[in-house]
């Protein structure tokens, strides 16, 4: 007999609304639609809300861990600490390492795409611009040669699915086209360029904005620069970091209104202090210090990541930046999943899809989650 589990009374964030007082059936690792045979574990969950799980395309680490490691118990604790917070679906980041490392790094991530754990992997640097380079070491960027990428995307064995560059670089144009030949997305990041070769790299084949406005030339009135020309197409998604540490609320409405709902993806660009408290962390070659939760390089003053996990970034979103809550679903579930090719299986709560949700309470606090069907973190009842 199939273990089935109902939900009821929760305020549930359906794609094409909010459902009153809605139900919500699982029947093994699915949600389903109606009652079936049997007996069924029922639970009230009224005055909660129930969103689709997260979906965080750009992290490097969490709970004191880091992808970058490529050790597979270490890997597993930054999944876990941000599966606890409601990302039930993620593509580990690395950052900027030697060619050699960044291979060893994706095999030992390959690994854990194969056993469903992570969604793919995305490498951030080290074809970035050295203005621009933010958390990354400078010794080790480079030009993004196309050799050099394809020996990437070879040793993630077919599991990579981004890539952030700076296309204005030395062969950027070509490896974009590389990236979208190969159905790895090619995003604009820590970039130097201006709007006219960010509208060459557009054209070329890049589809997303790595963290819109952070690690970029600003936007100008005469040098509209990268921001402009990736908030204007509408075949790229941006990202944007919503912690109030990286963006100002004004900046991210701004994004929300020129881009629309359906092209924004919330990511935290985690690093190893999220979920965890003050202190210093690795982030691949470099250490960063994290203070009243903001972390920063201890050689300099750049912002290293953050220390954000999914759930704050959706609270944050409809309690201060006063989104509606359909738009912080899209953006946190819907719009990555469908850039990580996954949306047929998760980022809605639709029969058929694997049964991923966070009950969220009246403050829009987390207050359970569940990933294929069964709770990572217990649902607590009004």
């Amino acid at each position: 007999m199939s273990k089935r589990t109902v939900l009821t009374g929760a305020r549930v964030v359906l794609p094409d609304g909010v459902r009153e007082d809605a139900t919500v059936t699982v029947e093994d690792r699915h949600l389903v639609e109606g009652a079936g045979p049997g007996e069924a574990e029922e639970l009230d969950l009224g005055g909660h809300w129930i969103v689709p799980g997260f979906v965080d395309m750009h992290v490097h680490g969490g709970g004191g861990a880091s992808f970058s490691a490529a050790d597979h118990d270490e890997s597993l604790t930054v999944i876990d600490t941000h599966r606890r917070h409601g990302t039930t679906t993620m593509a580990a980041s690395t950052v900027t390492g030697d060619l050699d490392d960044l291979s060893r790094q994706a095999g030992s991530l390959s690994e854990l795409v194969e056993q469903g754990e992570l969604a793919g992997i995305h490498f951030e640097g080290p074809f970035i611009a050295c203005n621009r380079r933010g958390a990354h070491e400078e010794s080790l960027l480079r030009d993004p040669d196309p050799g050099d990428v394809r020996k990437l995307l070879d040793a993630a064995r077919g599991h990579a699915v981004m890539m952030t560059l700076a296309p204005e670089r030395p062969g950027g144009l070509d490896s974009v086209r590389l990236l979208a030949d190969s159905g790895v997305i090619a995003a604009v990041g820590h970039t130097d360029g201006s709007y006219e070769s960010t509208r060459e790299a557009i054209d070329a084949g890049a589809t997303v904005a790595t963290h819109l406005f952070n690690a970029m030339p600003p936007l100008g009135h005469r040098a509209p620069g990268p921001v402009t020309a990736l908030l204007e197409d509408p075949r790229v998604t941006v990202e944007l970091i919503n912690d109030g540490i990286h963006l100002h609320p004004a900046a991210l409405q701004l994004a929300f209104r020129a881009a629309g709902a359906d092209r924004v993806a919330f990511i935290t660009d985690a690093m190893g202090a999220a979920g965890m408290g003050d202190g210093r962390y690795p982030l691949g070659n470099l250490e960063v210090e994290v203070r009243e939760g903001v972390a920063r390089l201890v050689e300099g003053d750049s912002i290293a990541g953050s220390t954000l996990t999914l759930d704050r970034a959706f609270k944050r979103a409809v309690t201060v930046d006063g989104l509606p809550v359909t738009d912080a679903v899209a953006a946190l579930s819907a719009n990555p999943a469908r850039l990580l090719g996954v949306a047929d299986r998760v980022g809605s709560l639709e029969p058929g899809k694997l049964a991923d949700l966070v009950v969220l309470d009246q403050q829009f606090e987390p207050a359970g989650v569940m990933r294929h069907g069964t709770w990572v973190v217990p649902p607590h009842t009004p």
